[in-house]
C-alpha cells in the first residue's frame, strides 16, 4: 500500500468499502405462505374464542330484542284505537266515559310488556317462568284480541275481522317466539363455549404435528348421549335427579344439565312403570 492510499484510510477513519452483503432479500413464496398461515391460525384462534362467540351472540340478541320490541309496541299501538272504541261504547267525544276508555288498552298492554320484559331476563339464563306467568300472558293477549275484533264480529265485517286480527295475532306469535329465540341463543352460546373449550385452536406448528398424529390422538367430542350415559351410570335409587346433580357427576354445562336431568328422569319413570306392570 502506497503513502497516498494509507493517508486516505487514515483520513476516512475506516477500512475501504466492501461490497454490500446485508441487502434486503425478498421473502420466498414459502416464507409468505408460512406468515399467512400463522396469521390465519391466530385469527381462527380468536374467532373460536368463547368470549368472542359470546359477544357475537349478544349482538344478535340485541338486534332480535330491538326488532321484536318494535314490532310488539307498534302492534299494541295499532290496537289502542279499536279497544278505546270498544270500551267507549258510543259515548260522546271528550266525555268522562270516552276519556276513561283510553285507559283500558294501556292497562292490558303494560301488564303484557312487564311479563315479556321479565321473560327477557329469565330466558337469558334459561330459567323458565311458571305456569301463572304464561297464563297471564295468554290472558292479556286474548283480551286484546277480543276487544280489538269485537266490533267487526258484531257488524259481520269479514274484512274488519281480518284487519283487526293481524296485529294481535302477530303480537301473540312474537311474544311466544321471542322467549324461545332468546333461549336458543343462550344455548348456542353455551354449545359454542363447550366446543371451543374442548378443542382449543392450535398454533401453526401444533396444527402440523396434530395432522400427522390425528388418527392416533384425536379425541371424539362429548355428545349428549355420552353425558346421559355417565349420569345413568352414576344414578342410584335414592338419588334425586336434578340439574345440579347432573352437573356434579358429568361436568356438563348449566344449559345442558336441565335437558339431561329431564331425559334421565323420563327414563327412570319409564323403567319403574314397566317394572310395576
Amino acid at each position: 500500500m502506497n503513502q497516498h492510499e494509507m493517508g486516505g484510510v487514515a483520513a476516512a477513519g475506516r477500512p475501504p468499502a466492501t461490497p454490500a452483503t446485508d441487502a434486503r432479500v425478498p421473502p420466498t413464496r414459502a416464507q409468505r405462505l408460512a406468515r399467512e398461515a400463522a396469521e390465519a391460525a391466530e385469527l381462527r384462534s380468536w374467532q373460536t374464542h368463547p368470549d368472542v362467540i359470546a359477544l357475537r351472540v349478544e349482538r344478535v340478541r340485541v338486534q332480535v330484542d330491538r326488532l321484536c320490541w318494535t314490532g310488539i309496541t307498534l302492534g299494541l299501538a295499532f290496537t289502542m284505537a279499536n279497544v278505546q272504541h270498544f270500551a267507549a261504547a258510543g259515548s260522546p267525544v271528550w266525555s268522562l266515559p270516552w276519556l276513561t276508555a283510553w285507559l283500558l288498552d294501556p292497562t292490558v298492554s303494560l301488564v303484557l310488556l312487564a311479563i315479556l320484559r321479565a321473560e327477557q331476563v329469565t330466558a337469558r339464563y334459561q330459567v323458565h317462568a311458571g305456569r301463572w306467568v304464561r297464563c297471564a300472558k295468554w290472558l292479556t293477549l286474548a283480551a286484546t284480541y277480543v276487544m280489538n275484533t269485537w266490533s267487526s264480529y258484531a257488524a259481520g265485517s269479514l274484512s274488519g275481522v281480518v284487519l283487526h286480527s293481524v296485529p294481535p295475532l302477530v303480537v301473540f306469535a312474537a311474544a311466544e317466539a321471542i322467549t324461545e329465540v332468546r333461549d336458543k341463543l343462550t344455548e348456542a352460546a353455551t354449545v359454542a363455549f363447550m366446543n371451543a373449550a374442548a378443542r382449543p385452536a392450535p398454533s401453526v406448528h401444533e396444527a402440523s404435528k396434530a395432522r400427522r398424529s390425528t388418527s392416533r390422538t384425536r379425541k371424539r367430542r362429548k355428545l349428549f348421549g355420552d353425558y346421559l350415559a355417565e349420569a345413568r351410570t352414576a344414578w342410584t335409587p335414592d338419588t334425586v335427579i336434578s340439574p345440579a346433580w347432573v352437573r356434579q357427576v358429568t361436568g356438563c354445562s348449566r344449559g345442558l344439565s336441565s335437558r339431561l336431568a329431564a331425559a334421565l328422569a323420563s327414563e327412570v319413570d319409564r323403567e319403574h312403570g314397566e317394572g310395576e306392570n
